[in-house]
């Protein structure tokens, strides 16, 4: 299968190119804007995988749906109107987003939703995470995966805080908070906490190195190619959803 890579000259990219060596998915477009880069893919290719910066996803995608490509979404931070794009482009193609590609992160996903289901309002839910000083979205896609997760879980809607600031009161029954960390190195550390009066659980998942993310986003790309049109996670294909 040839695939095309965008935003082949960032973290991800480089590393998508690396993990493809080898396998029978061969990169044929290296596409970025950084000098040396491709900067549009070939005509023979079948898939594509997008890690690039969230204001490149439309026109990116909207080539695809118009080549009838299998498009995997690994760039986070989309603003409300580009996402309508993405939705619009898979009326026509498949296309697999999310906020995270490792097997870890995503069976975390499971475990929050149910421990946000057993344990229930009366334990207090933040989510914390932190990526190195880098990253330029925050708060990352991960973390936004695991409070629509713990949503879930509790029956409740997508409706978060993010930081705390100034004479707030007391925290409201019920609140799902995200805070975002920034420094260093850090690939990517994400924690759950469910904060009880007598107990504390903490679900906590750290990375090591974009390894895994990689390895997730090709697995995922050869699993769309094939799939009708839509809207695809992670979940879906690893069988979770």
């Amino acid at each position: 299968m040839k695939i095309a890579i965008v935003g082949a000259a960032g973290r991800m990219g480089k590393m998508l190119c690396a993990l493809a060596e080898g396998t029978d998915l061969e990169v044929v477009s290296k596409v970025d804007v950084a000098e040396g880069y491709d900067k549009a893919w070939a005509d023979d290719v079948e898939g594509v995988i997008d890690f690039s910066y969230h204001v490149a996803v439309p026109a990116s995608v909207e080539k695809a749906a118009a080549k009838g490509l299998a498009y995997v979404i690994g760039t986070t931070g989309l603003t409300a109107d580009e996402q309508k794009v993405v939705d619009a482009a898979a009326k026509k193609i498949p296309i697999v987003q999310s906020g995270n590609y490792s097997l870890g992160v995503n069976l975390l996903l499971e475990l929050v939703k149910k421990t946000a289901q057993v344990l229930g309002p009366e334990y207090d839910i933040e989510v914390t995470e932190m990526h190195h000083r880098h990253k330029k979205d925050a708060p990352s896609g991960t973390a936004l995966m695991l409070a629509k997760s713990a949503a879930a879980g509790r029956g409740v809607k997508d409706e978060f805080t993010y930081g705390r600031r100034g004479d707030i009161g007391e925290r409201p029954v019920g609140e799902i908070a995200i805070h975002a960390l920034r420094g260093g190195s850090v690939v990517g550390d994400h924690t759950v906490m469910f904060a009880g009066d007598v107990e504390r659980v903490e679900l906590t998942h750290k990375a090591q190195g974009r390894e895994a993310f990689a390895a997730g986003a090709l697995k995922a790309l050869k699993w769309a190619k094939g799939q009708r049109p839509g809207v695809y996670t992670m979940r879906d294909v690893l069988g979770f959803a």
